[in-house]
């Protein structure tokens, strides 16, 4: 990847690193599906406003819309909920460590999903590293108290899991012929369809309290700049430098959140929690072999 490549990754870090501190904000003042029914609906608003601007077509067909939904439901409606749930109890910091695990949990589901991407030894060993960053990180205790923390802990990594079903359904998309844009705003319309009813069902959102401004800027901001920039922005990333290389945010988008739950929230980790994300991303190297190359240039370089 050239500079450009790698600024806008940085970039693309910042903004899905930020998704987890704006959540942080927003959990203080409003439930659950209010905020992620909120994300969704102004995500597609903003794309569609975007559309009618670059005039790009919105897809009308039957099969694209029922595609939609369904990676809508994987991409958007279940990780996104378990993820808010979860911070409501746990630090975002720690919730964005957690998050990191998606591409662990991709390349088992791929492997059982897919006849092109199956499980290596070197993938196996990477799987392997990974999942032992995660159980340093949840921590001994956990085997011995099934409190709150653990069951947010938990459900930050039924969201990874949920992306990574998500990221085996949308190699579909391939085959409809859309442009990435196209994918972005009819997951998030189609999400808005699912979650505003549910959110209007189940947290009556007229009967809480008026948010304050912060909270309101927290979830625009969550809205326009984490979901609807930040699938520009990936998909731009996407086209030029490829999906291997595209993955290597996972590895930069802790490292925002952290900063900014630290420096912001005031939140604290604790010495396992970094320990377990150095272990998943030496995890995330093997898997894609880049942990492999380093070795072998080591040791030609030590001949």
């Amino acid at each position: 990847m050239g500079a450009g490549d790698w600024a806008m990754l940085i970039a693309l870090s910042v903004l899905w690193g930020g998704s987890f501190f704006f959540v942080g904000v927003a959990v203080a003042e409003l439930p659950t599906f209010t905020i992620v029914a909120l994300r969704v609906l102004f995500a597609a608003i903003a794309l569609a406003v975007f559309f009618t601007i670059v005039r790009i077509a919105i897809p009308t067909s039957g099969a694209a819309w029922r595609a939609f939904f369904g990676i809508g439901v994987l991409n958007n409606v279940i990780p996104f909920s378990l993820i808010v749930w979860g911070q409501g109890h746990i630090a975002s910091g720690l919730a964005s460590i957690l998050n990191a695990t998606t591409p662990l949990f991709t390349v088992l589901v791929a492997h059982c999903l897919t006849a092109d991407e199956k499980l290596t030894p070197q993938r196996a060993t990477g799987v392997a590293v990974g999942f032992g960053g995660v159980v340093l990180m949840i921590g001994p205790a956990a085997l011995h108290e099934a409190g709150t923390d653990l069951l947010a802990q938990l459900a930050c990594l039924g969201a990874a899991l949920s992306y990574a079903f998500a990221g085996v359904y949308g190699r579909r998309f391939r085959r409809l012929g859309l442009a990435p844009l196209q994918t972005a705003f009819g997951q998030v319309a189609a999400s808005s369809v699912l979650l505003v009813p549910l959110a209007l069902i189940v947290d009556r959102p007229w009967m809480l309290p008026m948010p304050s401004i912060p909270t309101w800027t927290a979830v625009i901001a969550l809205a326009v700049i984490s979901t609807s920039l930040a699938y520009a922005l990936y998909f731009r990333i996407l086209a030029r430098a490829g999906a291997t290389n595209v993955l290597l945010v996972t590895f930069l988008v802790p490292v925002s959140a952290i900063l900014l739950g630290a420096g912001v929230l005031g939140e604290r980790l604790l010495p396992r929690h970094f320990a377990g994300m150095a272990l998943i991303g030496m995890g995330l190297a093997a898997i894609d072999g880049r942990l492999a190359r380093w070795r072998s240039r080591r040791s030609q370089a030590a001949r």
